[in-house]
């Protein structure tokens, strides 16, 4: 006798299913053999038993007995049953009408009780139930195989059909595992092209269909396009084969993951050109929902850290997850936040949960809103970044159902924004999802998620080979070119470690020589033409031919300009284009200046395969987020590390049709000699680094106290010049600073690490003072002896948010305009204090105008002039006299340039930020809204303002009512960063 399909892969799961027993007694409840369940627990009923007509989808008979076990209103008069069969038969004969989608997601509303009927007393509606998902033992569960089915002239039969309650809610097509011509994907082409199209009535009722060859099992939703049917995995995946298989249907097919798809793992969405889609979870999303589940029903332990690859659907898991939790009995109704670090970012998930209707969704569209949200107790699905926990002043909420999902938990989450957040929801289950976990000892992803009994860090985890092996990627194939031209590895090394790690350095200088020297060697001429006519060579030859797109990526905006004007003379113009920032007033890039609407527009001819546009030349914008299918080369010439390396390169990774099978980085610059160490996480360097933290919290009290006895008897409580001088007192020599400076560096770095751990909180007062007093004793001019380290980003934020002491009243005007206050400062009885107070306030005077080369001068005269008075070349009066002196000079060139120059520049900023906002379906006058913030900033600001509450608070003011004039206010970006520029230039 033969292998088929009929006796091999079909035979084989029907028995999985039935645990290989025959025709059975049908009864509710899973299917036993004796005591024990049999199979799965499906009863098995020949096609010739079953109580149907071919040209009925469902079993009615099962479906009239469920309908009346399951609902007591109905019991009490059966004949109710025919109303109900009567609306859900409407729905299936609407398929062809109103499409299969929208019949199946109206029918679905049936199956999760969703609908009612005038059941009740005096004709009140109370909901209708299909299908019991509280005790499956009130459900019938039959599976059977040829299950015909004839709508008009069109006759359809079935391999395997699972019906729960008489409703066929799973159809698996096999076929022979011995002809090498099947797969499972002519399978899925049967159920999608043939099935759906020519018989939709039997899908309306369907959650899934499966189809196999005994090798490779997938499974999709109604009109999901073929090649994204997914597989479903265990744990221990071996060779195809029937085993292999059988491990699928074993975890997948059991009545309770049934079910548990059912009620909680579908969605129905809204694509961009208003098509309605049916949505079904991945494994692995299914996975890491019920983790998380089962994690907070447990009540411990209260963080986990979903550890998945890029474009593995991190969105649609959250998705799921909200819902499952809120719906949760156990959990008493709880709140679920989703917490993401980008406004792009909120809005996108936001758009995946409204697309698919999620209910009692919240956004938090100020930091105010969310306060208020979590105060009120609000008991919804609340939607925020996590920059609006940064005023967050003590607990918030401190129930312990709430449940915090952060998005992209490696970019903020290790630092104080993410200690605030803690602090606020000081009992909540923080779980944390990234594709790109961080493992070092200042920012570490698993020391901050990953919970303790968690063996390797992490709760749940997709990697790139599981992505790959699925299909939900494709693999990336690296391509080193042109190695005669190969800059030399450790020059690049050694300034791209001074321009990425020394970027916050006060030591401009040093920097900007670093950042030259890398200019020169990438920049030269000869090397740029080699490399545009090697990329125009490989372009033509291997990309083009297959209908791709392709990304140059480069130094910096001017490289930008040089690579396109060097590739135009071997490409059409057409094909080529530059996106990326550009700012009001900048001459050189203004070609490529686009509000968001036409840059969206742009990317979509991109995305179009008859669009004449091919290649798109970058520097920073669109290596991470940036979705285009199409997109199958990068030509990479531009330093990138670690995560944003891994984000970058995956842009070229996603699936566009049969003929893209890797995503293909060309590498002019060696960036992937360390390719390998971006993407290694072994178990014991993550367990290392964690560890290794966790030993920091033990040395952190001994650094503090360190730098603490610098201050030994200094009041800590002064605010203002005379605290700042009572401990700048205590370091009068370069040695001891320096000193100071080094101990805490220490500090710094221990801090950095631990953050956002709790145990920083007994301690915050006293770090935050020694950071300000560490910023007032920088050189103004960044040069000098000391050599400061860059202060950590999440410590300046910090020290900016805490700054809420007027630090130095600015009375300098009136020190140098009065000649009797001259005289009378002249005659100190204390000269040395008094210059101690000028020299401080000076050199807060000159940091206000950092940003101008005018200064600069200034400010080394300065510094020069505090060495000498340490070195006792000068004595306190002469030092003082000449403070005074210097202290005109800077009012003198206030004068000469004046407020004004500084507002200019500040209207020039406003204007680009506003350029950049304005977009197609609200056309904004530009001017006019700068004009008017300027006016009314004048009119409202005064000097120092920055540093009072009550000056914030006018500006703030000030700003929001233009924004609101014109519409703009609830754009809180645009509103944060306006501030930020009226908070620099005016």
């Amino acid at each position: 006798m033969a292998f088929n399909e009929a006796n091999t892969v079909e035979a084989f799961i029907r028995d999985r299913l039935t645990g290989g027993a025959g025709p059975t007694t049908l009864s509710p409840g899973v299917a036993r053999q004796g005591e024990a369940i049999a199979g799965l627990g499906w009863h098995f009923v020949g096609p010739g038993d079953l109580p149907r007509q071919p040209q009925e989808p469902l079993v009615e008979p099962y479906l009239r007995e469920a309908l009346v076990r399951l609902n007591p209103d109905i019991s009490s008069s059966p004949s109710r049953v025919d109303d109900v069969l009567y609306r859900v038969r409407a729905i299936i004969m609407g398929a062809r009408s109103d499409g299969l989608v929208k019949a199946n997601e109206e029918f679905s509303a049936w199956l999760l009780g969703e609908r009612s009927m005038p059941f009740g007393p005096n004709g009140e509606h109370v909901t209708v139930r299909l299908i019991d998902f509280d005790d499956l033992e009130q459900n019938t569960y039959v599976v059977t195989q040829q299950y015909t089915f004839r709508a008009g002239k069109a006759e359809k039969r079935a391999d395997l059909v699972m019906l729960v309650n008489g409703l066929p809610l799973v159809l698996i097509e096999a076929k022979t595992p011995v002809r090498s011509s099947q797969s499972w994907f002519d399978g899925a082409i049967q159920v999608h092209d043939d099935y759906e199209q020519n018989v939709p009535e039997l899908f309306v009722p369907n959650l899934f269909s499966v189809a196999t060859e005994g090798k490779e099992y997938r499974y999709g939703s109604v009109r999901m396009p073929v090649d994204l049917w997914g597989p479903w995995r265990t744990s221990e995946d071996g060779p195809q084969s029937l085993g292999e298989v059988e491990k699928s249907v074993t975890s997948m097919l059991r009545p309770a993951m049934v079910l548990d798809l059912l009620a909680n793992f579908t969605a129905f969405a809204t694509q961009k050109g208003k098509q309605r889609i049916k949505i079904i979870a991945r494994y692995q999303q299914v996975d890491g929902v019920n983790k998380i589940v089962e994690r907070v029903v447990a009540g411990q332990p209260r963080k986990g850290l979903i550890w998945h690859f890029q474009g593995s659907g991190k969105s649609l898991l959250m998705l799921f997850a909200s819902r499952k939790l809120r719906l949760h009995p156990a959990l008493k109704n709880p709140t679920v936040m989703v917490v993401v670090d980008r406004l792009d970012l909120d809005s996108q998930i936001a758009g995946t949960f409204y697309a698919a209707d999620m209910a009692n969704l919240v956004r938090a569209e100020t930091r105010k809103h969310l306060a208020e949200l979590l105060a009120n107790d609000v008991r919804k699905v609340v939607i925020t970044t996590i920059h609006r926990f940064g005023e967050a002043e003590g607990v918030l909420n401190d129930r312990d159902n709430v449940i915090v999902m952060v998005d992209e938990a490696h970019r903020t989450q290790e630092g104080d924004l993410g200690r605030k957040m803690r602090d606020a929801l000081p009992n909540a289950f923080l779980f944390g999802l990234t594709g790109t976990p961080i493992n070092r000892a200042d920012r570490n992803t698993f020391y901050a998620f990953g919970a303790e009994t968690d063996q390797n860090g992490y709760m749940s985890r997709y990697g790139l080979n599981d992505s790959i092996r699925d299909g939900a990627t494709k693999e990336l194939h690296f391509e080193p070119r042109l190695v005669d031209l190969h800059i030399d590895q450790d020059a690049i090394e050694e300034a791209y470690r001074d321009i990425t790690e020394g970027l916050a350095d006060e030591d401009r200088d040093k920097i900007g020589r670093a950042a030259a020297k890398m200019e020169i060697l990438v920049k030269a001429p000869e090397r740029v033409s080699a490399i545009c006519a090697d990329i125009a060579k490989h372009y033509k030859e291997k990309v083009a031919p297959n209908g791709f797109g392709a990304q140059v990526v480069t130094l910096d905006r001017e490289s930008c300009l040089l690579y396109k004007q060097e590739l135009d003379k071997h490409l059409p113009s057409e094909a080529l284009d530059i996106v990326m920032s550009v700012n009001s007033g900048e001459e050189m890039y203004a070609d490529y200046r686009r509000d968001r609407d036409a840059e969206e527009k742009l990317l979509d001819r991109f995305r179009d395969p008859k669009d004449p546009l091919k290649i798109i030349i970058v520097t920073s914008k669109l290596l991470t987020g940036f979705d285009a299918p199409i997109l199958q080369t990068m030509y990479l010439d531009k330093p990138l590390r670690d995560h944003t390396l891994l984000q970058a390169i995956c842009r070229t990774n996603r699936p566009y049709g049969e003929q893209k099978t890797h995503g293909l980085i060309v590498d002019y610059l060696g960036a992937f000699d360390d390719v390998a160490q971006a993407l290694k996480f072994d178990e014991e360097s993550v367990n290392k680094a964690v560890s290794n933290i966790a030993e920091l919290a033990e040395m952190l009290p001994t650094a503090i106290q360190e730098c603490l006895e610098y201050f030994a008897g200094v009041d800590r409580t002064l605010t203002g010049y005379e605290g700042l001088i009572a401990a700048q007192d205590c370091l009068p020599s370069d040695d001891l600073r320096d000193a100071f400076a080094s101990d805490f560096s220490i500090l710094n770095r221990i801090w950095e690490a631990l953050s956002p751990d709790p145990v920083l909180k007994p301690y915050e007062t006293d770090y935050r003072w020694l950071a300000q007093v560490y910023e007032s004793l920088k050189p103004s001019t960044g040069t000098g002896k000391l050599l400061w380290h860059s202060l950590g980003a999440k410590t300046i934020e910090m020290i900016h948010e805490n700054v809420h002491v007027d630090t130095v009243r600015d009375d300098l005007d009136t020190l140098v305009l009065d000649a009797e206050l001259l005289e009378a400062v002249l005659g100190s009885p204390d000269p040395e204090k008094k210059a101690k107070e000028v020299s401080v306030k000076l050199t807060g005077r000159l940091r206000k105008h950092s940003h101008n080369p005018k200064y600069k001068a200034l400010a080394e005269r300065l510094e020069d002039l505090k060495k000498r008075h340490e070195h006792g070349v000068l004595v306190s009066i002469e030092f003082l006299k000449q403070l005074l002196e210097l202290a005109k000079d800077v009012v003198r060139l206030e004068r000469e340039t004046p407020v004004e120059e500084d507002l200019d520049r500040g209207k020039a900023a406003l204007t680009g930020l506003f350029e950049e906002a304005k977009c197609g379906e609200t056309p904004v006058m530009v001017k006019r809204i700068v004009d008017d913030i300027d006016e009314i900033v004048r009119a409202v600001r005064f000097e120092g303002w920055q540093t009072t509450h009550a000056g914030e608070r006018e500006v703030k003011l000030a700003l929001r009512r233009t924004l609101f004039k014109y519409k703009l206010h609830q754009d809180i970006e645009l509103f944060e960063r306006s501030y930020e520029y009226i908070r620099e230039y005016y």
